[in-house]
């Protein structure tokens, strides 16, 4: 049973969310995770947006304690940790697309520098589609390949 966390502002569903991922680092690693399946630290420190590296470490800390990834080590590689997905944060996935969508229509204007939305399935169908590459994905690091570091 995960631990009870009083750190709440209020019990409002949203806020109670926020609380726990809406910082400003939090999605933008599982959208590395689940869009471009990066799994190492150094990959992470390559993203565009140059999280500090403190801050990198206490987020992916953060998203292992919630149980939103997994951290494990290849068991050909013991000296570098890969972090995985968990199903709960492959469930992220709904929300970053709507966060896709509304950027597309309501940020564009103001920042025409960003990437371009590729809108060839319906909503639906590539939130199904990014879950299900990234099972794949994640399967190649499958149990017997990786060992747990807790």
């Amino acid at each position: 049973m995960p631990k009870i966390i009083n750190k709440f502002r209020s019990s409002c569903l949203i806020a109670s969310a926020l609380d726990l991922i809406g910082d400003k680092w939090s999605l933008l690693i599982v959208r590395d995770m689940l869009m471009h399946k990066k799994k190492t630290f150094k990959e992470f420190v390559a993203s565009d947006e140059n999280v500090a590296t403190n801050l990198l470490s206490s987020r992916l800390k953060l998203l292992e304690s919630l149980d939103v990834i997994s951290k494990r080590k290849l068991s050909s590689n013991k000296k570098e940790n890969i972090y995985l997905l968990t199903e709960k944060g492959i469930e992220l996935a709904p929300l970053i697309m709507e966060l896709v969508i509304w950027s597309d229509k309501h940020i564009r204007k103001l920042n025409r520098g960003m990437n371009q939305f590729q809108n060839k399935l319906d909503k639906t169908e590539q939130i199904e589609y990014a879950q299900n590459s990234y099972r794949e994905f994640a399967q190649e690091f499958d149990t017997k390949e990786t060992i747990p570091t807790k």
